[in-house]
C-alpha cells in the first residue's frame, strides 16, 4: 500500500510539472475551471494589496518599500524556477530564450525591482509603471491568456505559476495605489514612456533573432491583440505600431486621468 501511494505521489508530481508532456486533457480557454482559478488569484490578489496598502497608508515610504521588495523577489524567484525547470523538461538549455521577460505582463519582473530598489526620478516612474501595467497585465495574462489555457492544463505547473507571477504584479500595483507609494506626475511621463519603448525595441529584436512573440508585436495569438492583427490583415509593419502607440496612449490617458484625481485627495 505504502509503494502504491508513493508511486501515485510521484505519478501526480510529474503530471504537475508536466515532465514527459501533460496526459491531461487542457479544460480549455473560458472554461469554467480556467475561469475559477483565476478569479480564485484575483481575489486574493486584490483582498490582500487593499489591506496591506491601507494598513501601511500612513507609514513611511521606507516601510512601504517593503512589501514592494518581498513581492520583487517572490516574482522574480518563481519566473527564474519556472526558465530552469523547463530548461530541464524539455531538454534544452537554450529554452531560457522563449522566457524572456519581454511581454507586457512580464516586464514587470525587471520594472517591479526597479521600483523597489531604485530611488529618484527613476523610483517614482518605475512604481507609476509598475501601478499602470501591473492589474492590466494581470487582467490580459490570466483572463484572456487564450494560448495557456488552451494548450496546458489549468491545474498544470505552466498556467499555476503563471497564474501567481500576474498575481504579484497586479498585486503590486493596487499596493501601490492604495499606499499611497504612486507620484503620477507629469514630468515622469517620458521616463515611463521610455521604459516601455525600451522593452519594446528589445522584443522586436528578440523575435527577429529567436522567432517568437513577446510583446505580442507579431501577432495576436488568441488575446484580444488579434483584434487589431486582423484589422489590419497582419500588416508587419502596422499591426506592431498599433500595439506600441496603444500603450503609449493608455499610459498618457493613465496620467491625465489620475493626476487631477490625486490633487483632489
Amino acid at each position: 500500500m505504502s509503494f502504491d501511494l508513493l508511486g501515485g505521489l510521484k505519478g501526480a508530481i510529474k503530471e504537475f510539472f508536466g515532465f514527459g508532456g501533460y496526459k491531461r486533457t487542457p479544460e480549455g480557454y473560458m472554461s469554467p475551471q480556467h475561469l475559477i482559478f483565476v478569479s480564485s488569484l484575483m481575489a486574493v490578489m486584490i483582498a490582500l494589496a487593499v489591506v496591506l496598502g491601507l494598513s501601511m497608508r500612513k507609514k513611511d515610504l521606507s516601510r512601504k518599500n517593503r512589501v514592494i521588495v518581498v513581492a520583487a523577489i517572490l516574482m522574480d524567484a518563481l519566473e527564474i524556477f519556472k526558465i530552469v525547470l523547463l530548461c530541464f523538461r524539455e531538454h534544452d538549455p537554450m529554452n531560457w530564450r522563449m522566457n524572456l521577460p519581454l511581454f507586457l505582463c512580464s516586464i514587470q519582473l525587471i520594472a517591479l525591482p526597479v521600483a523597489a530598489l531604485s530611488r529618484g526620478r527613476l523610483k517614482e516612474a518605475a512604481l507609476d509603471f509598475v501601478l499602470i501595467f501591473g492589474a492590466l497585465g494581470a487582467v490580459m495574462g490570466t483572463y484572456f491568456a487564450g494560448q495557456n489555457y488552451a494548450a496546458y492544463p489549468v491545474f498544470g505547473f505552466d498556467n499555476v505559476v503563471s497564474g501567481l507571477t500576474h498575481a504579484i504584479a497586479g498585486f503590486a500595483a493596487i499596493y501601490i495605489g492604495v499606499s499611497g507609494m504612486a507620484s503620477l506626475k507629469k514630468k515622469n511621463i517620458p521616463i515611463t514612456f521610455g521604459i516601455l519603448l525600451f522593452f519594446c525595441g528589445a522584443a522586436f529584436a528578440a523575435n527577429a533573432i529567436v522567432d517568437y512573440n513577446y510583446m505580442f508585436l507579431r501577432r495576436g495569438d488568441g488575446t484580444p491583440y488579434d483584434i487589431f492583427y486582423n484589422l489590419v490583415g497582419g500588416n508587419p509593419v502596422l499591426y506592431p505600431m498599433i500595439v506600441v502607440g496603444l500603450f503609449l496612449l493608455y499610459i498618457t490617458v493613465f496620467y491625465l486621468v489620475s493626476t487631477p484625481i490625486k490633487r483632489k485627495r
